[in-house]
């Protein structure tokens, strides 16, 4: 077909695939933990860094207005780094696959950029003494290693997202998305715990001698870790030839002035305080990606092979509620729903425990982003890619089925090898290993890199907008330094009234406004499927 030929053309002519996709793994969950365990170290990382960095610039005396040009790193990265990286991934010949090698580098310069980031200061010290110029070029060093912390860390990003589409089949890819969504909340949760413990009093100066540069030390260690345990256990075909910042400072004005003026470690506080909110936020995202899969209706492709029988004393019960299931899309526009009511009253909010219930609330529309986009990417991903024989009840009678136990064919199949427990293979019929051109051809998750590169485009753009207006709203409401950290005697003259309006409030109901917006068109994603 057109379709075909126009991949065969992306790819270069004399490339052929070898090998099959495989997770080491003696059943199903381990095999699913295992291919999405990078996942926890990379949001480990991107908790830390949301939690602790926003305070950490506002410490040296960067605007808020200043600080939102800071944060445009991240759509940055993902519009370039994402695509770039989907695309050279796709088309890379690497003996050890084509998303591992981008995850295992990406990872080593995360480590390295968030140890600069710790050490800014003392780094920064070696060259210099004067105050003013040492505070200057610390800020200098520390924006830049978080741009390019950002532009690594979207690098693996990409990497993980596109080897669980790369591996999983079509039946697969929603449990697979779901899996993911428990790790990102995993990490989420381990991120948040560890930022509410003194760690300090648990290790002592021996990490640092600041809660923040212990943070980054281990989450550059949970980074690397949680990157090797997947890129071990997964084999692949290889082509050859803001919260808590907000909490923290609704708990600056409201609750801890006093408190803060006698601390040694401000930035620390802030950072315990917001991450308790987040670390309830995390428990709450993780009980949804367990339970959320139980509540919202399977594909048909996944429902068992078998008749389920509850006990009749609850068979009335399990009935009714199979019949109300909604689908994941309208799961989907429910958790923008839930986000949006509970960002309107972001302004009114005066008191901790009420931010951290807001914060805590949204737990489940992030559950339901962190599975519904990859879920519907990686089904679409792979139908487009896949043979056009589908079956009655949606599944590709061509792409997977049994083999027989001897084959080494490379007929496409789900297939668990009697002789290999451990291992979960993919076979993917491909044009290139067979002699027979008239044989179907699937390209099952070849392109995997770049579709997931469309979407966070789509992703990264609505943030280039926020970061726009969230910096004309920091510009008018709060345009001198942070008066909830900034040290004395810096632009101590453009400081502002601590019971001044909350811009951070501002942006937060603005987003409730964009997730009406959100749930609309979710709402047109079911009309035009």
């Amino acid at each position: 077909t057109n379709q075909l030929s126009g991949q065969e053309e992306a790819m270069p002519q004399a490339a052929s695939w070898t090998g099959t996709p495989r997770i080491k793994g003696s059943t199903e969950s381990i095999r699913m933990a295992l291919l999405t365990a990078s996942l926890v170290g990379l949001q480990f990382t991107w908790g830390i860094e949301m939690t602790y960095c926003t305070p950490y610039l506002l410490s040296l005396g960067l605007t808020k207005s200043r600080l939102s040009l800071v944060w445009v790193a991240g759509p940055l990265s993902g519009l370039i780094m994402q695509p770039v990286v989907g695309i050279s991934a796709d088309r890379s010949r690497s003996k050890w696959g084509r998303r591992r090698p981008f995850m295992i580098g990406g990872s080593m310069i995360v480590a390295v950029c968030l140890l600069i980031l710790g050490w800014t200061s003392e780094l920064i010290g070696h060259f210099t003494l004067e105050a003013e110029t040492r505070r200057l070029w610390t800020i200098a060093l520390a924006v830049s290693s978080i741009y390019v912390l950002d532009f690594a860390i979207n690098a693996v990003q990409s990497s993980c997202r596109s080897l669980i589409v790369d591996t999983l089949p079509i039946a697969k890819q929603q449990l697979g998305s779901a899996w993911a969504s428990r790790m990102v909340a995993v990490g989420h949760l381990v991120g948040y715990g560890a930022g509410t413990i003194d760690l300090l009093m648990v290790f002592g100066p021996s990490l640092g001698d600041s809660q923040f540069k212990q943070l980054t030390v281990i989450a550059a260690a949970a980074l690397l870790f949680s990157v090797g345990i997947t890129s071990y256990a997964v084999e692949e075909r290889v082509l050859i030839s803001t919260s808590t910042t907000w909490v923290g400072e609704i708990w600056m004005r409201y609750s801890g002035p006093l408190a803060a003026q006698n601390s040694t470690d401000t930035l620390g506080d802030i950072g315990r305080i917001g991450s308790l909110s987040l670390v309830v936020f995390s428990v709450i995202t993780f009980a949804g990606s367990i339970l959320l899969p139980w509540v919202v209706k399977s594909p048909e492709d996944e429902k068992p092979g078998f008749t389920p029988r509850p006990p009749p004393s609850i068979a009335l019960l399990v009935r009714f509620v199979n019949q109300y299931k909604p689908d994941l899309l309208t799961a989907w526009m429910l958790g923008h729903l839930i986000f949006a009511g509970a960002m309107s009253l972001a302004p009114f909010v005066s008191s901790v425990r009420f931010a951290t219930l807001l914060v805590s609330i949204c737990g489940i529309p992030w559950a339901l982003a962190c599975w519904a986009p990859f879920a519907f990417m990686g089904i679409e991903i792979n139908r487009l890619t896949s043979p056009t024989h589908i079956l009655a009840n949606g599944s590709a009678a061509t792409t997977y089925r049994p083999l027989p136990y001897t084959s080494a064919s490379p007929r496409s199949s789900f297939e668990l090898a009697p002789q290999s427990p451990t291992l979960l293979r993919l076979n993917h019929l491909d044009r290139d290993l067979n002699d027979d051109d008239d044989a179907p051809s699937s390209q099952t998750g070849e392109t995997a890199g770049i579709y997931l590169g469309i979407l966070n485009l789509f992703t990264t753009l609505p943030q280039f907008v926020g970061t726009a207006i969230s910096m004309v709203v920091f510009s008018m409401l709060e345009p001198g330094t942070s008066p909830e950290l900034a040290e004395d005697g810096v632009s101590g003259s453009t400081k502002v009234a601590r019971d001044g309006p909350n811009a951070i409030s501002v942006c937060l109901f603005i987003g409730a406004i964009s997730a009406v917006g959100a749930a609309w068109a979710t709402r047109r994603l079911g009309e035009v499927r």
